[in-house]
């Protein structure tokens, strides 16, 4: 026995990929300089094939960027696995289990191991990442309902899901701390260099569009924005970096209606975490014009390199990034983000936003998130 206090996360990990499973990675990491055992208690099922839209829910390609304990565990369709979890983790005689949870499909199950462990007397906090979600489902508020009533304690990511928390359940402990910046993505490499990795020119206006693409992420917006009369003389590069969840021949056509193929690169696929620093060392400025948000773990990728962001004024989004100082916050609007980035290339923003962003990174670090997160629990800190 090591005599430390163990700590359980259940979400994602290694080898399921995505932000979820990033954050939970480096939320052990954390955890683990500051004295805790962890172990992270993953599916061996996510999501069922039908309900993906991508094109692979695990990614072998890159390693879990720390040594860490994760252990596959749950069915997320398969309530005989949930309380096999839910037995397993009381085994553990963990001082306190950290809960994910960002979609209402999830809530049945994870829902169902929170009360298995309630009424064994386990203490328990969910980081929520949202509660209404950005896509709509029939059940959605039901399956909400349950996971709410399963939990008492919240920690969320921004202040518009502690709202939503509180609206649906006013007794609900929450406490709001915005998403750390990740670690994982290697250091920034110079700009030239990343530039011809990518085969851009040294000298191109590079915008970087940077994730999965869904409806709500507003891609649309910012094609359109890229063929406003005003931005043309600035001859400006868009690369769209991530895996289509929506149908992609729907950009394709606007690419070409709106005759800016030739500034549009698309690159749908996964990109691994050793390729991340390319593609944001390579950027000039990354857009996240998204149409609804909460947070966005894009962002704090962002901040760890140190590029210019220009965000949509949605959920949290305008939380993290201050107007005119780390990038630039406007509507979800073709016109309002052409003249942003009419602003800043004009202007030659770059190294003046980029160190503003450089100054305030430190606000965002993993050892004050688990401060936070560890004051919602009894006796561990």
């Amino acid at each position: 026995m090591s005599g430390k206090k163990k700590i359980i996360i259940v979400g994602p990990a290694y080898p399921l990929r995505g932000g979820i499973a990033n954050f939970n990675e480096s939320l052990a990491n954390s955890l683990q300089k500051q004295n805790f055992e962890t172990e992270i208690v993953s599916f061996t099922l996510q999501y069922p094939s039908l309900l993906f839209p991508g094109k692979n829910q695990k990614d072998y390609r890159s390693k879990p960027p720390y040594p860490l304990k994760i252990t596959p565990k749950i069915n997320s369709i398969n309530p005989f696995s949930w309380f096999h979890t839910a037995n397993y983790i009381i085994r553990q005689k963990p001082a306190l289990v950290i809960f994910r949870y960002w979609i209402p499909f999830m809530a049945p199950c994870l829902g169902t191991i929170g009360r298995r462990l309630k009424a064994a007397g386990l203490q328990t906090v969910v980081i929520t990442d949202n509660l209404i979600p950005h896509e709509h489902r029939p059940g959605d508020k039901i399956l909400n309902r349950y996971f709410l009533n399963s939990f008492q304690k919240f920690v969320t990511l921004s202040k518009s899901v502690a709202r939503d928390i509180l609206k649906e359940k006013p007794s609900a402990q929450v406490v709001t701390s915005p998403h750390p910046i990740y670690d994982i993505f290697g250091e920034k490499v110079p700009k030239n260099e990343a530039r011809k990795l990518l085969q851009l020119s040294e000298n191109e206006k590079v915008i970087l569009f940077f994730g999965f693409v869904r409806k709500y992420k507003g891609l649309h917006l910012l094609l359109e924005a890229l063929a406003k009369e005003e931005l043309k003389p600035l001859n400006l590069k868009l690369i769209v970096a991530g895996e289509f969840y929506d149908n992609k021949d729907e950009y394709l056509h606007l690419v070409n209606q709106l005759n800016i193929k030739n500034q549009v690169i698309f690159k749908d696929e996964f990109i691994p975490s050793e390729d991340v620093k390319k593609y944001f060392s390579a950027a000039d400025i990354v857009v996240q014009p998204y149409l609804s948000a909460t947070q966005s773990g894009v962002t704090q990728i962002a901040y760890h390199f140190e590029t210019p962001m220009l965000v949509t004024n949605v959920g949290g989004l305008s939380e993290i990034v201050e107007h005119q100082k780390t990038g630039y916050v406007v509507q979800p609007d073709p016109k309002e983000i052409a003249f942003a980035l009419k602003h800043f290339f004009e202007n030659r923003r770059y190294e003046e936003i980029s160190s503003h962003v450089k100054n305030k990174k430190h606000q965002f670090s993993w050892e004050h998130f688990t401060k936070q997160l560890l004051k919602l629990a009894s006796g561990l800190q």
